[in-house]
């Protein structure tokens, strides 16, 4: 990442306002990219933007190369003339502060399967002409992601491994029948992702013409039911039956009592190291064509991760092995010349992950909520924070910052209040003035703490099933007033972009 000190702010798509049900890439997604410019952000960190499955989740995606085709605007489809206002005269009645993900994806499918039959229809030359090359380029995961979502349609939706066996074996001949077969739904699902890349990567350049880089996320582990497992089962910790041998997850921590189980296939590692990581270099790469910077989740599994024998009720019963990190990472810089990364190195930290870390000098994260549990040493107190780091007020998986303090022991209130000379008023400003004030070259913060928003706004709970990634924003961009006071912190504490090109100008 730069040198200069930065500043950024996370929002996911889904969470932009609308009348669609869900945030998508249209033109609220300008307006809210226009806001943060004049706000004085230079980065917008988002999550991942697969196609979501069990739970809506970004982290349980049917595939690791693949769009989330309920992203697409609706309104750009219109000035494309992929669909005529008449198409919307039978829009639901949506909320629209939260996400009712079953309603929305029902209307969006409604859209997206009449865009595309217009597009049959009409067969405008350019579009088609932009939609074989995407075909073309993006050819090496498109065709698997594509059959493998028509057969799990065509299956009512249960996972591959309870598919007919010659489905589940990808046996050549009946793949082949079934692609001949249903050849249209085949082509339906890769017209989606055609529309989501094609609106993702307008929207990314328009971000980068406003002087502001987008950070993304690759979860370190796949879902289990995904075009990815499926189509490249000898990647992964596999039973004969394709049924998981060992699952990902991590043991008990502050997050959880009985640690997360997370259910995700463990990647033969030794495999990936044979291939040269061919499968995880393309990943990253395609995942590099979407976003300016990548954030590894779960970025202690490349040092050791935590294997579960599969069928365990909880993570407390599993071990430590050791993964190939250093060998990985090396590969990955050969290839692309640099590691846009930031390292998400939170939870149960050992030696070996700092040394993995530092050897690639990948920033880590510092969390601000997590400070106040042991003294002024604790390294997640601003005052303690290396230059190198991105620091957090906290992220999607944690309470928001007054929810946070709401919920919080008193004696962690009291070290607040007293870190910050303070009383409880105003507490999440009081803890983004710090923030920023910190030598972490970079900050983050949710919208929802400037906002100063409670628990009910919360994006995220850890090992909770249901019930999450529903929060939306209430207006389009952000408010003048809270503009100003973003840009006047921005300035205070030389996070400014005009202020690093001055300084830049002066040599």
């Amino acid at each position: 990442m730069k040198h200069e000190r930065q500043a950024g702010i996370l929002l996911h798509p889904t969470s932009l306002p609308g009348p669609d049900g869900i945030g998508d890439l249209g033109p609220a997604a300008y307006q809210w990219v226009d806001s943060i410019k004049q706000a004085g952000f230079s980065l917008w960190q988002v999550l991942p933007l697969g196609p979501t499955g069990y739970g809506d989740s970004p982290y349980q995606c049917f595939s690791a190369f693949a769009g989330n085709p309920f992203l697409i605007s609706p309104a750009l489809l219109l000035d494309e003339g992929l669909l005529h206002l008449s198409d919307l005269d039978d829009r639901p009645l949506l909320p629209e502060d939260n996400v009712d993900y079953g309603k929305a994806i029902n209307w969006k499918n409604t859209l997206l399967q009449r865009a595309y039959s217009r597009f049959n229809k009409v067969h405008p030359p350019l579009l088609t002409d932009e939609f074989n090359e995407f075909q073309e380029n993006e050819k090496g995961w498109l065709g698997d992601f594509s059959l493998f979502m028509a057969i799990k349609e065509n299956m009512g939706g249960i996972a591959w491994n309870e598919w007919p066996k010659e489905l589940r074996k990808r046996n050549k001949k009946s793949l082949s029948e079934f692609a001949q077969f249903y050849s249209d739904e085949i082509l339906y699902h890769q017209f989606r992702q055609f529309l989501f890349f094609r609106q993702w990567m307008q929207l990314h350049t328009y971000v980068n013409d406003m002087g502001i880089k987008i950070i993304g996320d690759i979860p370190l582990f796949v879902a289990y039911d995904s075009a990815d497992v499926w189509a490249n089962p000898d990647l992964f910790f596999l039973d004969n039956e394709g049924d998981p041998e060992f699952v990902a997850g991590v043991p008990p921590d502050y997050f959880s009592a009985t640690g997360q189980l997370w259910g995700n296939p463990l990647y033969k590692w030794d495999h990936h190291k044979q291939t040269d990581y061919a499968w995880w270099i393309s990943r990253t790469k395609s995942t590099l064509s979407m976003f300016d910077f990548i954030r590894l989740d779960h970025f202690r599994g490349f040092a050791g991760y935590w294997e579960i024998p599969a069928g365990m009720p909880t993570a407390e019963k599993g071990r430590w092995v050791k993964a190939p990190g250093a060998d990985f990472l090396k590969r990955v810089s050969a290839v692309l010349g640099s590691l846009p990364i930031i390292a998400e190195d939170l939870g149960l930290i050992t030696p070996d992950v700092v040394e993995l870390r530092d050897h690639f000098d990948l920033p880590g994260m510092k969390i601000f909520q997590f400070a106040f549990a042991s003294d002024p040493a604790d390294p997640f107190l601003p005052h303690n924070y290396p230059v190198n780091c991105v620091a957090y007020t906290g992220t999607h998986d944690n309470d928001t910052t007054v929810g946070w303090y709401d919920n919080a022991p008193e004696v962690e209130r009291d070290f607040c209040r007293r870190y910050l000379a303070s009383d409880s008023n105003g507490i999440t400003w009081k803890m983004i003035r710090a923030l920023w004030q910190s030598p972490a070259r970079v900050v983050i913060a949710p919208l929802q703490d400037f906002l100063s928003l409670d628990t009910s706004a919360r994006m995220n709970y850890p090992g909770r099933l249901g019930g999450n990634w529903t929060w939306r924003m209430a207006s389009r961009g952000l408010p003048d007033e809270l503009i100003n006071r973003i840009k006047e912190i921005n300035w205070l504490y030389n996070r400014l972009p005009e202020l690093q090109e001055e300084k830049k100008k002066k040599g």
